[in-house]
């Protein structure tokens, strides 16, 4: 399974940990979401991992700063029926322990409604936050990562993931 990973980053973490990703995941492709024609790049990739810095839910335009601004109301329209999907969220658990990684379920939603086959959710036992909207069911509805203060433990939760992904992408 070929996973293209798009990302957008406002500050460099987002478009770190997706080349990072790219690494861990054998043939995958890198696309920088200001740099891809949206709708084709999405419709026609075999799989998505899409990785999304922390931005303000709260806010009712340009939450994230990124391109991610202007394509989230057009997710649901994408054909993606059946394709899987994983989610990759940034987030600050001390400073935003109330919001922690939020993001992810407003793409997980999205990505979701337009058919998306949603795989790599991932257990909240081994993050410590107050609140999150990404807790779908008991579980994240993709991978969180917190650069800001568990930096220490990004490279374990990619290299489990990307393994948890790659099985979950073939079934």
């Amino acid at each position: 399974m070929r996973f293209t990973i798009v990302y957008a980053s406002a500050t460099g973490h987002t478009e770190d940990i997706a080349e990072r990703l790219k690494v861990l995941l054998p043939g995958s492709e890198l696309k920088d979401l200001d740099r891809i024609d949206f709708t084709k790049e999405l419709e026609e990739s075999e799989a998505l991992v899409c990785c999304t810095p922390t931005w303000n839910t709260g806010s009712e335009s340009k939450r994230s700063g990124t391109t991610w601004d202007e394509h989230i109301e057009n997710i649901p329209h994408l054909s993606l029926k059946g394709k899987p999907i994983a989610i990759v969220g940034l987030g600050d658990s001390a400073a935003f322990s109330k919001y922690f990684c939020d993001a992810m379920e407003e793409l997980y939603k999205s990505f979701e409604s337009a058919g998306g086959r949603m795989i790599g959710h991932v257990s909240v036992e081994q993050y410590i936050f107050d609140d999150s909207k990404s807790v779908v069911d008991g579980m994240f509805c993709g991978l969180p990562l917190d650069e800001d203060n568990e930096s220490e433990k990004t490279d374990e939760r990619l290299q489990s993931w990307s393994r948890l992904i790659m099985q979950e992408a073939i079934i």
